[in-house]
């Protein structure tokens, strides 16, 4: 077969183009997201001008990240670190935000310039450092970028490196992200020499499992222990967290070491039953307010429990009529945690467990402590609520009405129950799990929501 020697010029100026194309939408994305950032500084100064104190201006900052969170479906707190962030940018590196903005630069070497250099406090060292950063910038990736941004950025330093490691001390912490298909990641910031430190021992207690596992060392052969060594490494850090105890900071009778884990898990009745964990089956069980987990983690915890809730559903509606226990506890809060099941403010993710249960209308100005009136807040929105321009109204079927300070409307609803719901002819409305007979429901709880 003959190829006309016109194609490998044709496919070169075909891959030309594209690559020119892609060029410039890029570039045009990031002087959006440059545009985006002017914007949100520009907010943030319109909330700090009404603001009469310190405390006062945190409080206008919430409210205007509200608003732009609530008008954006967005969570307020994404919406005020990124108020944050371009505030920084604009204000310290004006330099690295008009490169940004003319496409010179990607938003991901803006972060990396700025996330190095953001505690050079003196302004001429600051402006030396990112005009430069700029210019090398232009040329290379934003990873190559960040190492020599970091070098860069240690060089304009004024305080030491023992002074401001103390300073970065005080920022640790720990947290949790969920990701898809039943799992999480878990974070941890902290010490360098501490986070390796733990680290190489996980390493060296996963090199002990897999050597004592391996046929040479009397395993049952090469599938002794199947596990990759990440696998084995993680399985360890998770069984140190939560059986270890914290020998550094308990007390002689191990107060800490008797301390547990707990989690609410919501587990439909048919997915309890079981098996059927085939795809579509049976609905999925869920962290409440959370994430989706697999069917067997589900049964496991539920018969482990030392005692669940059963959450009543309408199987026409899915709409919650009650939560009864086997035994005394505060329904009413138990109740509408169920029905919330997280903050009930526009976006808000909190779960209604680590949030307060709020009165709609005032209990000191009539209003009765009912589900009618309560809905969860977390402390966030709970103070929001009650010291900015922001109103809510119960509307009626669990519905949360929020007025914001622009006088926009948003209706928060409560999150759809984790379970079944059929139509009257007894066929599923798309729930997962549906099409099972009507009859099932007139017998069985509808829903398990386990505590542990």
């Amino acid at each position: 077969m003959e190829i006309s020697s016109t194609r490998p010029t044709e496919h070169r100026d075909v891959l030309s183009g594209l690559v020119e194309m892609a060029q410039s939408i890029e570039a045009s994305i990031d002087g959006l997201l440059a545009a985006r950032d002017g914007v949100l500084a520009l907010a943030a100064r319109v909330a700090l001008s009404q603001a009469s104190d310190a405390d006062d201006a945190d409080l206008q900052v919430r409210s205007v990240a509200a608003e732009l969170g609530a008008a954006l479906r967005v969570s307020d707190r994404t919406i005020q670190r990124r108020m944050v962030a371009a505030e920084v940018k604009i204000d310290r590196f004006p330099a690295v935000w008009a490169a940004q903005g003319a496409g010179r630069i990607s938003a991901g070497h803006a972060r990396v310039i700025v996330d190095a250099g953001e505690r050079i406090e003196d302004a001429d060292a600051r402006a030396a450092y990112a005009q430069r950063m700029v210019a090398f910038a232009e040329g290379e990736s934003p990873n190559r970028t960040r190492v020599v941004a970091e070098r860069l950025a240690e060089q304009c330093q004024p305080r030491s490196l023992q002074e401001r490691h103390a300073d970065a001390r005080e920022q640790r912490g720990a947290w949790v992200k969920d990701r898809p298909d039943a799992m999480a990641e878990f974070g941890l910031y902290g010490p360098a020499v501490l986070v390796h430190a733990a680290f190489e021992r996980l390493t060296g207690m996963g090199k002990e499992v897999k050597k004592r596992t391996a046929p040479e060392a009397g395993g049952e052969g090469p599938d002794a222990d199947p596990r990759t060594f990440g696998q084995v490494r993680a399985d360890l850090a998770l069984d140190l967290l939560l059986t270890g105890a914290p020998v550094g900071h308990d007390t002689p009778d191990g107060m800490l070491a008797a301390v547990t884990g707990h989690v609410a898990v919501t587990v439909p009745v048919l997915t309890l039953m079981g098996p059927g964990d085939e795809a579509g089956s049976a609905p999925a069980a869920e962290l409440t307010g959370r994430s989706p987990i697999d069917p067997a983690t589900a049964r496991m915890l539920v018969g482990a429990a030392s005692g669940w809730d059963r959450v009543l559903t309408d199987p026409i509606s899915g709409e919650l009529l009650a939560v009864d226990r086997y035994r005394p506890s505060e329904h009413l809060k138990r109740h509408l945690r169920a029905r919330d099941e997280r903050c009930r403010f526009p976006g808000c993710g909190t779960p209604a467990r680590d949030a307060d249960l709020d009165h709609t209308l005032d209990a000191a100005h009539g209003g009765p402590t009912e589900d009618g009136n309560l809905s969860a807040l977390c402390r966030r929105h709970h103070v929001l609520k009650h010291h900015s321009p922001w109103k809510a109204k119960q509307i009626g079927g669990g519905l949360l009405e929020w007025t914001s300070p622009a006088g926009r409307s948003y209706v928060d609803r409560p999150p759809p129950q984790n379970t079944v719901v059929f139509t009257p002819s007894g066929t599923d409305t798309g729930e997962p799990g549906g099409g099972h007979p009507p009859g099932l429901w007139a017998a069985l709880p509808r829903d398990l929501h386990s505590p542990f």
